[in-house]
C-alpha cells in the first residue's frame, strides 16, 4: 500500500498557521523517532514537506551559515539534512502579500526547488482551500508529543512495519496504537484545532 511518509511523490503541507520558532524546529524533527532504515538515513523521510514561517525566522536561518546557493527569491541551507537533502527557504508574493515558507528539496534534483515554489503558490493562493485528507494527518502528526505518536513496530504485521501510528480512545477509553493513514474522519475532527474543522465536521469520539 501507498505510504507517504515514505515514498514522496509531491510536495506537500504539513503544519497549517505560521509556525513559530520553537515549531519550526520541532518540524524540522518532526521524523526524530523513526527507524534508522534507508529512508531516514537518505533524508527522504522529509523530502517535499514544507509550511510557513515568519520573517523573523526567515531572517535568523538566513544568517545562521553561508547558503548552499541564493536563487531570486529563495535560498538553500548549506548544511544538508542527509546526502543530497537540504532546507529550501522562501520569500514569496502571494496575494500582494510577502510571505515566508520552508521546505525539503532533494538537490539531486535540480528542478526541486522551483517546483516547490510553484506548490506552495498554487496551495496558499485565493480562494483559501480547507485542508485535505493528507493535509490534516500531516497537521496531526507534526503537533502531537513523542508520547503520543510513534513508528509501527513489531505488535504490527511485518508489512506495516516503519510507518507513523498514534494513540487514539476507543468508545470505552481504552488507548490503542493506530496507522495515522487509517484514522477514521471522527479520529481526525477529534484531533484537529476546531478551526481546521469544516462546518459539517463532527466529534463523535
Amino acid at each position: 500500500m501507498f505510504d507517504p511518509f515514505t515514498i514522496r511523490p509531491r510536495n506537500r503541507k504539513v503544519f497549517e498557521g505560521v509556525a513559530s520558532r520553537r515549531e519550526m524546529y520541532a518540524l524540522f524533527n518532526r521524523h526524530s523517532e523513526a527507524p534508522f532504515d534507508n529512508v531516514r538515513l537518505s533524508g527522504r523521510r522529509h523530502v517535499g514537506e514544507w509550511f510557513e514561517i515568519s520573517q523573523a525566522e526567515y531572517d535568523h536561518m538566513f544568517n545562521i551559515l553561508p547558503p548552499l546557493f541564493i536563487r531570486g527569491d529563495m535560498f538553500a541551507m548549506g548544511e544538508r539534512l542527509a546526502e543530497s537533502v537540504t532546507s529550501i527557504f522562501l520569500s514569496l508574493r502571494i496575494d500582494d502579500r510577502l510571505r515566508w515558507f520552508h521546505g525539503h528539496c532533494d538537490l539531486a534534483d535540480s528542478g526541486s526547488p522551483d517546483r516547490l515554489r510553484e506548490t506552495i503558490i498554487e496551495r496558499e493562493s485565493r480562494p483559501v482551500r480547507a485542508l485535505v485528507r493528507q493535509e490534516k494527518l500531516d497537521h496531526i502528526w507534526s503537533t502531537t508529543g513523542a508520547g503520543f505518536r510513534a513508528y509501527a513496530d513489531d505488535r504490527f504485521p511485518a508489512g506495516l512495519r516503519g510507518r507513523p501510528i498514534v494513540l487514539v480512545y476507543t468508545a470505552a477509553q481504552a488507548r490503542i496504537w493506530k496507522l495515522l493513514d487509517k484514522l477514521t474522519d471522527d479520529e481526525i475532527a477529534a484531533k484537529l484545532p476546531v478551526q481546521f474543522r469544516r462546518p459539517d465536521e463532527t466529534v463523535t469520539v
